[in-house]
């Protein structure tokens, strides 16, 4: 183990216990350390830089057309309880010149959601990350996602589904919205 990963680790020794549990049982010995672990992967996104990904393999290309990445699944942890909400989201750019790999796209989605996270922040970084990067006619981007301190906890509504969508330049125009939301929601 990592010297981080052991501090984590003691602090849910240290949470297992003031919870009432014994953390030497059979069931739990390694539970703290299997917790660190999953904890630093799943806050990966700390360390990581979207903007570098998208720059990794920028191209020129004279396309003027909606580009659409669709459906990319993505899991994250609410800041306010810690408890993963997920889902997918969609991301339309509109190129000026240059074209970014289509499987940066959803890499940039996981850095950003490899983090603690409100979904309404993770639609705003997805569109400003790839706005300012890519410097394209403009953006969209829209997350559906379940959130788990929604559906086990509180108002425990098993079925919610939360929608944020944010854009930029010529997705201010009606017409070019609706044209992503047809093709988001188009059959596969």
């Amino acid at each position: 183990m990592t010297e981080k990963e052991e501090l984590i680790a003691g602090h849910y020794k240290a949470i297992l216990e003031l919870l009432g549990e014994d953390p030497n049982r059979e069931g739990l010995v390694k539970s703290p350390e299997r917790i660190a672990k999953a904890m630093l992967y799943n806050t990966k996104g700390y360390a990581e830089s979207p903007e570098e990904i998208l720059r990794s393999a920028m191209f020129h290309e004279d396309y003027h057309q909606m580009v659409v990445v669709k459906d990319i699944e993505f899991y994250s942890l609410c800041e306010h309880h810690m408890l993963p909400f997920f889902g997918k989201a969609h991301v339309a750019y509109i190129p000026n010149h240059q074209v970014t790999g289509l499987s940066k796209i959803a890499r940039v989605v996981d850095v950003f959601s490899r983090r603690l996270q409100l979904q309404e922040r993770l639609t705003l970084q997805i569109k400003d990350c790839i706005q300012e990067t890519l410097q394209p006619l403009g953006v969209m981007v829209v997350i559906e996602a379940q959130h788990m301190c929604m559906q086990m906890r509180g108002v425990q509504k098993q079925n919610s589904i939360t929608v944020t969508s944010d854009f930029t330049g010529a997705f201010t125009r009606p017409e070019t919205r609706a044209e992503f939301m047809n093709l988001i929601r188009s059959e596969k």
